[in-house]
């Protein structure tokens, strides 16, 4: 298993999967895995000798960064529904 983590384009797979699986589940939650495995293409050609559990932890950690820089990102964006605090039939 070592060795296909260690392989650029299985990763690069994993982030199409990934993305491809957020189109059809929406929620930011597979893009932050997307982006983190799209991360690990560029870590293994930096660091290609990591052994698969140095990879995996860094692929967590680098989802997780991928998906809170998400919600920072997204948290301003409204949907643009009104909320209304009184309603007109209140006396």
């Amino acid at each position: 298993m070592s060795e296909l983590l260690n392989l650029w384009w299985v990763w690069t797979a994993a982030a199409l999967s990934l993305a491809v699986i957020e189109v059809l589940v929406p929620g930011f939650i597979f893009l932050g895995f997307a982006l983190g495995a799209l991360a690990m293409v560029i870590v293994i050609f930096v660091v290609p000798g990591l052994g698969a559990p140095a990879l995996l932890a860094t692929f967590a950690g680098l989802s997780l960064l991928a998906w809170i820089g998400l919600r920072l990102a997204f948290r301003k964006q409204s949907s643009g529904a009104k909320v209304v605090h009184h309603d007109i039939n209140d006396g």
